[in-house]
């Protein structure tokens, strides 16, 4: 029987770097076993921490094996699934994922803080500053940057699905949900990726679930 694969995630109104592993294991077709876990609760932590010491989601559980952090998690997927493309084949296309996947993995900070993650939500305000701002020009520079050398194949990023629009999934909701303004290589790109199946299958289960936590709906 083979190892059973278990993703431990946030909810999915509001757990952005719990989307990210979870949209590429359903866009790669892998079967897996999810618990959610609500944020803000007493016992949020604890109940995280059973799973792993870092004591954040989202979480991989692989057999005897645990990989914590999203980006770690996608990269351990495409070496235990080798079979699948995670990444873009070409060298170069290839080296230029995995930098702007990491680049949004440790980046963009004043972007985030200023514009949390509610996929349920449209029409939030948010006061721009000029370092927001600069992390919006550096993003969509990004999306237009890639999808001119590399996107020739298909609607995203390297053209076919990669890790990298998985890394990028969340800032396509927050730019839908706080309006930002966007040129046509970020509007047909974010189109795409909020018509991916594995998206519109998160955010119907968002749309489901019971949870409400007040941060997260400011006006």
């Amino acid at each position: 029987m083979a190892t059973e694969l278990h993703l431990i995630i946030a909810n999915k109104a509001y757990s952005s770097w719990s989307m990210r592993p979870w949209i590429a294991m359903k866009a790669y077709g892998l079967a897996f076993r999810e618990t959610v876990i609500c944020l803000d609760q007493p016992d949020t932590a604890e109940k995280i921490k059973a799973f792993s010491s870092a004591g954040k989601v989202p979480v991989l559980r692989h057999g005897d094996i645990t990989v914590w952090e999203s980006i770690a998690i996608l990269d351990y997927l495409s070496d235990a699934f080798f079979d699948r493309h995670w990444w873009p084949t070409d060298p170069q296309a290839r080296a230029a994922a995995r930098a702007v996947a990491a680049e949004m993995h440790a980046g963009f900070r004043d972007m985030r803080i200023a514009m949390p993650m509610n996929v349920r939500r449209t029409g939030l305000e948010v006061t721009r500053t000029e370092a927001i701002d600069s992390d919006i020009a550096r993003i969509t520079a990004i999306w237009r940057e890639c999808r001119a050398k590399f996107g020739a194949g298909g609607p995203f990023l390297f053209g076919a699905f990669s890790n990298a629009d998985a890394m990028y999934a969340p800032v396509v909701t927050r730019f839908k949900t706080y309006g930002v303004e966007l040129d046509a290589v970020g509007g047909a790109y974010s189109e795409a990726m909020l018509n991916h199946p594995a998206m519109r299958e998160w955010l119907i289960s968002a749309a489901g679930e019971p949870w409400v936590i007040a941060k997260y709906e400011k006006k």
